[in-house]
Parts: C-alpha cells; structure tokens; sequence
C-alpha cells in the first residue's frame, strides 16, 4: 500500500474550500483524515456487482479476483451485492448454477464475511419465463449468506457496519426501485440507540444513497431514475445524523466514484464484472476496493485484478 502524507491542517483547508468533493474512474488510491479507531491498522475488502454467470470463462475471472482478494489479507470481507445476475425475473432452477459458481468464490475468502443484498440477487420475483413469481424472492439469499434477514449490523474494528437493504419489487418496467421501507428504517433508529455518537459507521448498500453519476455523464440538470438509487435517501441518511457516519460504500453503477458531503465519504465500489463483463465501465476496470483504517485517517484502493474479457461483443 503506498504510504499517504496529508497533513490535517491540508486536509481541512480542501474541504472548506468544498463543500463536496467528487470523483469517477480515479485515481485509484485516495486517502483522508477521519476520526478512526486509535489502534493498528484494520484492513477490509468492499467488492460489489459480480453478476455471476457461466458464459465467457468467468468463473475464471471469479478464481482471479478471489485470490487477489485473499492477497490484501484483510480482516473482512463485504460484498455490496448482485453477486449473481438476473435472478430477480429468472426463475429459482435458471440461476442455481449461477448461485452455486458464486458460491465457490464467497466460500474460497477468508472470514468473516458479510454481504448486502442487490437487485439482481432477487430470485423469481418478476419472472420472464412466465412460471409463477416467489413468494420470498430473498428466500435463496438469506439460505446461501445464512442471515435471517436481508438488513443487519456488526461490529468490526472498532467500526459499527449497517448494511441495508434497499430494493422494492415494483410493477413496473423497471421491476424495481431503490427504497428503505418504513420497518427496516425503525429498525436503523432502534440500531443506532446502542451506538456511541462517537464510533464510526460503515454503512453498505446496494443502490447508492448519493451519486453524482448521472450528472457527470448526462449533464449537470439529469436525474437519476428510481431503479438506481434510493429515492429517500435523506430520510435513511437524517437518522445518521447525530453519529459518526464515516463511510458509505454502495455499487450498482460498475464505476469507481467518490463523493465527499459533510463528514461522510460516499464510495460507488466499481465492480468485480466490470461492464458486465464486457471491459470497463467509463473509466473503471474490473475489481474491487481496499478500506484501511490506521492512524486517523482511511485509505482507499479500487484494485484491478488483471482479468481480460472473453464477451464477444454481440451477446
């Protein structure tokens, strides 16, 4: 890991010249000053958007990114979810083999390891194939992560890490929107009332809770749609308000952003596939990122993991 040299005072001095700094596709390593655990350095792996599938040799890019996952020897893993791909309108039997190559891969990282829940890791709620939807379309998640439930937290060096599940089945074209329902968002407020104010959070999430995505790529008056980002997201983020929320790191969007308001850094983790195993994704190679906390401050990695695609261009 490259050392960082960024005094406080330069720290500082940046961020009250900016309310909110931003960036997509680079540089790959940042660091900054937060109030972090005083202890020795804890060190974990954030990958996200994996869309397992078969074709195209990616089980083999799956055995690369695993093993340069185990590289960083990190005290945790988390995953930010679609560790499969088109579960939500594929029916249970189609995606089994998806799950169980993925499986390989979760089950070769060294523990402990946790994972939120995407969109695509929905088996059978809007089925294409016109077989009947899932009644628990969360059933197969829950059985392979062994959780009880697709929103939980737990403590890790030093840190408290919240991970939500943010994805409403809809009927609409979309399938699906970005969305905290009312139960799990009492659940965030009775959570948070054995917190210390002063203990950092990590808070996980698939869909992102801000991003500037839309805006650096379509022009600075886009919006985003409902099915790529979670459309109450200020009411998720007020509940944070009076604690240490010093990082979000989300996914969905396969590009390695990052976005700095208030005292939260917001990471967008890029994506183990990729552009959906088709190369990068407007700047944003294939991989995963590297959290290290030491010392009052966090570093930040997005890691390459050197995999070539084999998608023909037409499929």
């Amino acid at each position: 890991m490259t050392a960082w040299n960024i005094s406080r005072r330069g720290f500082l001095g940046t961020m009250a010249a900016a309310g909110a700094a931003w960036s997509l596709g680079g540089p790959r390593r940042r660091a900054w000053a937060a109030p972090v655990p005083s202890r020795e350095s804890f060190r974990f792996v954030f990958f996200t958007d994996v869309h397992t599938r078969l074709e195209w040799e990616t089980p083999r890019a799956l055995d690369m990114a695993a093993a340069a996952m185990r590289a960083q020897a990190p005290d945790l893993v988390v995953a930010g979810g679609d560790l499969i791909t088109d579960g939500l309108d594929s029916a249970a039997e189609q995606v089994a083999p998806r799950w169980d190559a993925f499986m390989e891969m979760w089950n070769s990282l060294p523990g402990p390891r946790e994972s939120a829940i995407g969109n695509h890791d929905l088996v059978a709620a809007r089925p294409k194939d016109g077989s009947p939807a899932s009644s628990d379309p969360r059933a197969i998640f829950r059985g392979k992560m062994g959780v009880p439930r697709t929103y939980r937290s737990f403590e890790a060096g030093g840190c408290h890490f919240v991970l939500l599940d943010g994805i409403q089945v809809t009927d609409t074209e979309r399938n699906c929107r970005g969305f905290i329902e009312p139960e799990q968002l009492d659940w965030v407020r009775a959570d948070l009332e054995g917190v210390d104010p002063s203990t950092p959070i990590v808070l996980v999430t698939h869909m992102p809770l801000l991003t500037a995505f839309y805006q650096a790529v379509e022009g600075a008056t886009a919006p985003a749609p409902d099915n790529r980002v979670i459309v109450n997201n200020r009411e998720v983020l007020e509940l944070f308000g009076k604690h240490n929320l010093l990082l979000v790191l989300q996914g969905h969007l396969h590009v390695d952003e990052m976005i700095r308001w208030r005292r939260t850094t917001f990471i967008t983790g890029g994506a183990v596939s990729g552009a959906w195993w088709r190369g990068p994704r407007r700047g944003t190679d294939a991989g995963f990122g590297v959290v290290t906390l030491k010392g009052g401050r966090v570093e930040w990695e997005y890691v390459h993991y050197g995999w070539t695609p084999r998608r023909p261009p037409d499929a």
